[in-house]
């Protein structure tokens, strides 16, 4: 790659989430000595907007620094952005529209790409699209590098470690902390909830073309969950998180499984809800988002009126400063196994799991500070441990990509912290 790239270029950098990347970025040049980065954009003007904003909330002076424009519409102007970079930080979305160009013009250009997408069809049609192209240009495609979804990728190879034999089964239980402001998501989030949803029928083709050969079937089968239930562990009601968690996880274990010949584990993520008021929430959201996601005409009416359809919990402009510093989370992993280790991975094991742990993942509020900062630390590592990397390039889950770095250490030391809580 030519000396003259740039470490790091943020593409969406004007947009609601892209702001809080620059700052995480501005952040980090100081902690990573010599660190070169760049914004791109479709507005010069909003671009030195964002600049001046996180000069003021960072105390740090980026008036100097780098811009280029860039639009999806244009292809001529994503190559010379990838060029220009090592890593593009992709903060635009939804990627089942604008991301398969970005990814593209980064293989093409030279470039690894790290998108923070929530979007299982869009991620796995990635993987079977382009891993191949990747791998003969040399470049690294890691998705769902934010909440979506590095604590629950990240934390299921965190509470494998954590246990001495084989792990059999593991449910992650998410429950975010929100303050007296409460909390609210901002609408292009919701946007790519929508077409993720939308499109979650072609799933089943795309497995079926990415993995040919089903996994081992399990003996003893994870536990079977009702819609709504009480998790024992945590004590609260619980229902399915409908994210791309599960998507996630599954891509890793597989490639654990194929590639460096490891026990696949079953996986479940599920979402606490505070009481039986918040539950019946929940089922009407649920059923209206359902019907709703099935029609052009229901899309269209749940993205231009957000906060009326999801009754406030999505809403333009996102939330204020005052409630994403009020919210954080925690996610706790119940992982069950055996004490022991059958070296055949063929084998099974005799008897029921005898074995219980728990491990959390604990970290400030998931959109706008949590989701910058394992964006930003996968950026660093892929710079700094290539070596550790899966080798040739590819198109990667965090997982498949970073279990061998310090990517873990490196969240731990900015307040995203992978705990060992309790075993019997």
């Amino acid at each position: 790659m030519s000396a003259e790239r740039y470490d790091i270029v943020i593409f969406g950098a004007t947009g609601f989430t892209g702001q809080f990347v620059v700052e995480e970025v501005a952040r980090v040049a100081d902690e990573e000595k010599g660190l070169t980065w760049a914004v791109a954009g479709r507005s010069m003007e909003k671009l030195q907007k964002i600049l001046e904003n996180a000069s003021k909330r960072t105390s740090k002076d980026l008036e100097n620094t780098p811009i280029i424009i860039c639009d999806t519409s244009s292809d001529s102007s994503l190559q010379e952005m990838a060029e220009k970079a090592k890593i593009v930080l992709n903060c635009v979305g939804p990627y089942c529209f604008h991301g398969e160009k970005v990814v593209k013009a980064c293989i093409e250009g030279g470039s690894s790409h790290i998108d923070i997408s929530g979007e299982p069809q869009y991620l796995e049609n990635m993987q079977l699209l382009y891993n191949g192209k990747a791998k003969e240009a040399d470049v690294y495609i890691i998705g769902s590098c934010g909440f979506d979804s590095i604590p629950a990728d990240m934390g299921v190879l965190y509470a494998q470690r954590q246990f001495e034999g084989d792990v059999n089964s593991i449910e992650s239980f998410l429950d975010v902390h929100a303050g007296p402001s409460g909390f609210v998501g901002n609408a292009t989030t919701l946007e790519s909830a929508v077409y993720g949803f939308a499109h979650a029928g072609e799933l089943a083709g795309l497995r079926k073309s990415l993995y040919p050969e089903p996994l081992p079937k399990y003996k003893y089968k994870a536990p079977k969950r009702g819609a709504v239930f009480t998790g024992e562990v945590v004590n609260k009601y619980c229902v399915d998180f409908m994210g791309s968690d599960k998507s996630v996880v599954y891509r890793t274990q597989r490639y654990n499984y194929e590639v460096k010949k490891q026990r696949p584990v079953q996986y479940s993520p599920y979402m606490c809800l505070k009481g039986i008021s918040d539950v019946i929430g929940m089922m009407i959201f649920g059923l209206v988002f359902a019907v709703l996601c099935k029609f052009s005409f229901g899309r269209s009416l749940l993205i231009k009126y957000p906060s009326f359809f999801t009754f406030g919990g999505f809403k333009k402009g996102g939330p204020t400063m005052k409630q994403i510093q009020e919210t954080s989370f925690t996610m706790t992993f119940v992982s069950k196994g055996w004490s022991t280790k059958l070296e055949d991975l063929s084998a099974q094991h005799d008897s029921a799991p005898d074995m219980l742990k728990i491990t959390k993942v604990v970290g400030p509020e998931l959109g706008y500070v949590t989701t910058p900062i394992c964006m930003v630390q996968s950026a660093v590592v892929l710079l700094k441990e290539k070596d550790k990397l899966p080798k040739g390039g590819g198109v990667f889950t965090p997982g498949m990509a970073f279990a061998d770095t310090t990517l873990i250490s490196r969240l731990n030391s900015h307040n995203v912290l992978f705990q060992e809580v309790s075993s019997n």
